[in-house]
């Protein structure tokens, strides 16, 4: 039998000791700097495969065992961050046993970009007290009250009819504690859309919403519009890479001068907008202070639109740093070059501490 180890690192060493697996450094180093059990606060578990400068080993599904292990019992690992890993279906049922056997204080688990298929998916929202994949993770949320971020973006979704879009609206109607929430890459449609802002309309805790890289259009810009007119927390909106038009944008520019809008940050980065939707856009974060961030990077930046990001830009209405395009002149004509800033893909409840305050801009990105 094994002595009590007196850290999480020790712990680590003695599980695969026992269970004869290698021991990770890139596992036993982080392990070391998480504060003791009962220390009084919460903490992220950072593990990404994909850190830089140096080359991490990334996590298998025998790592993920023997950290679960560890986890049992910790009372201050509150978030664990596992992006870009090789887990596949057999980590994703470790993590799954760590859940259900309720003895972690785990808040906040990301898995993007591993290697888990539809029976991890399985698993995993099994472990949620539900029994099918992204639709029984959307519903487990619905009786959820400590998760406050949550990214299922790029699901591997083989239905069209768009029924976790049902789910999830539904879910954001009654779920209070939710804050972050991110739908990249899901198909979503002008259809989704509309089934997604019945719930919004009755949400009054979200307040960044991740849209990116669907298939949105005029039509489910105009249903976000008609609901930011009455929500009054969302704060946060990334429509990158949908096909919204000038249209499309005429409805947001309409909805963010109106009355009441609490919209702070906005992308459109490649969305097929034109000079007239744009210009639109421009006028409506004159018309409303409480804008600050806007990034429309991809879209067909004539010289009028030029002009008037310039005035912006120049008049300090739109700070630098808040923007994606910087104005100059050739000529006498005025342009936009790109700036290599975007909307943070993570703001609130980052480090999962059950706070608000904003994260640092994601290193990752």
């Amino acid at each position: 039998m094994m002595a009590a180890p007196r850290s999480l690192a020790e712990l680590y060493g003695a599980v695969c000791a026992e269970r004869q697996v290698k021991v990770n450094p890139d596992i036993s180093r982080p392990l070391e700097e998480t504060p003791e059990t009962g220390c009084g606060r919460n903490f992220t578990l950072k593990l990404p495969g994909n850190t830089r400068p140096r080359q991490v080993q990334r996590l298998g599904d025998d790592d993920v065992l023997a950290l679960c292990k560890c986890l049992q019992n910790s009372e201050c690992v509150t978030g664990l961050d596992l992006r870009y890993n090789s887990i596949t279906d057999g980590g994703a049922e470790h993590l799954a046993e760590l859940l259900q056997e309720g003895r972690s204080s785990l808040r906040c688990l990301d898995l993007m970009f591993n290697d888990i298929q539809a029976a991890g998916a399985r698993v995993l929202a099994s472990s949620l007290q539900d029994t099918v994949s992204v639709m029984a993770l959307i519903s487990a949320l619905r009786r959820n009250e400590a998760l406050r971020s949550v990214d299922i973006s790029r699901p591997l979704l083989f239905s069209h009819q768009e029924e976790w879009a049902v789910h999830c609206s539904a879910m954001l109607a009654v779920n209070s504690t939710l804050v972050e929430l991110h739908l990249g890459k899901m198909g979503m449609t002008d259809t989704g859309m509309e089934r997604l802002t019945e719930g919004l309309r009755r949400n009054r805790g979200l307040r960044y919403l991740d849209l990116r890289c669907n298939r949105v259009t005029r039509d489910g810009a105009r249903h976000l519009a008609s609901m930011l007119k009455q929500n009054r927390v969302l704060e946060i909106v990334d429509l990158s890479s949908n096909r919204i038009e000038d249209d499309g944008a005429a409805h947001l520019s309409e909805a963010i001068s109106w009355p009441g809008c609490s919209l702070k940050e906005l992308s459109v980065c490649r969305n097929s907008i034109a000079a007239e939707g744009l210009l639109s856009l421009a006028q409506a974060v004159k018309a409303n202070t409480s804008l600050t961030h806007i990034y429309i990077w991809g879209n067909y930046l004539e010289e009028p639109v030029c002009q008037d990001f310039r005035e912006l830009i120049s008049s300090g209405r739109l700070r630098q740093e808040q923007t994606d395009v910087t104005p100059y002149e050739v000529d006498g004509h005025v342009f936009l070059a790109e700036v290599f800033q975007s909307l943070r893909k993570h703001v609130y409840s980052t480090d999962c501490d059950g706070t608000d305050v904003p994260a640092k801009t994601d290193a990752t990105l």
